[in-house]
């Protein structure tokens, strides 16, 4: 299939056998994108984990530090006064009873599930439709909490989750083409900081592999792995 006039454009800028700096990599995104609405950039990087071994399961969450971009729905499964505070710090949709037979019957129309430790026990009989969503809350992602007023606002302002899957590779998006590109950097060394701290003792050899930037209709653009491990020190 002959690529469209705007990919071989796009490819006319770009060297695809050069690993560019964070800052190349940003700039070159943000001034290639060419569609009417706005992109996001999102980051992979290649792990030397086997995630099939628990003790390399890499797995966090991080305060994106000029946030997302993006509008995040959040549910608060909580019980009286707590799911009032869940609402007052912000969450879209907070309660009990009714949300779990809302997910009971395959409503899961949010980004984020929060819930408190006491309804756990309930919220867990739904792994089968939260799982697969990757919703199910999980104590050590912070969305299992009583202090739901935080979690809330935590996630409002940009706090991400991510895991590395089955291939060995993370990745997450870190932002929208609209924001500046010192924020864009900022928020992709966030991730690659956190990351790195993150790295299991069981991991041997070289940990990252590769790294690379992307838009959502851009070409994908590798970085310099060796900036990473620099800026975690």
């Amino acid at each position: 299939m002959r690529a469209s006039k705007r990919i071989r454009k796009i490819k006319e800028t770009v060297d695809s056998k050069k690993v560019y700096t964070i800052e190349e990599a940003v700039k070159l995104l943000k001034n290639g994108s060419t569609v009417k609405f706005v992109e996001s950039l999102d980051c992979a990087v290649r792990l030397g984990v086997d995630p099939r071994h628990a003790d390399q399961m890499v797995r966090g969450t991080v305060s994106l530090p000029h946030g997302t971009g993006k509008e995040v729905k959040v549910l608060v499964i909580a019980k009286g006064d707590k799911a009032q505070e869940a609402l007052n710090a912000g969450a879209d949709y907070a309660g009990f009873e009714e949300y779990l037979e809302k997910i009971k019957e395959g409503w899961a129309d949010v980004d984020v599930v929060i819930a408190t430790p006491d309804s756990m026990s309930e919220l867990g009989k739904l792994g089968r439709v939260l799982g697969p969503k990757g919703l199910m809350p999980n104590p050590k992602s912070g969305t299992v909490t009583t202090d739901v007023v935080t979690a809330v606002k935590e996630v409002k302002a940009g706090k991400i989750e991510f895991r590395v899957d089955k291939t060995g590779i993370v990745h997450a998006s870190v932002g929208k083409l609209n924001f500046d590109e010192k924020q864009l950097v900022e928020n992709t060394q966030a991730f690659l900081q956190t990351i790195i701290k993150l790295k299991p003792s069981s991991a041997k050899g070289q940990y990252i592999r590769s790294c690379f930037l992307s838009s959502t209709m851009g070409p994908g653009l590798e970085v310099s792995k060796d900036e990473a491990s620099v800026m975690a020190k």
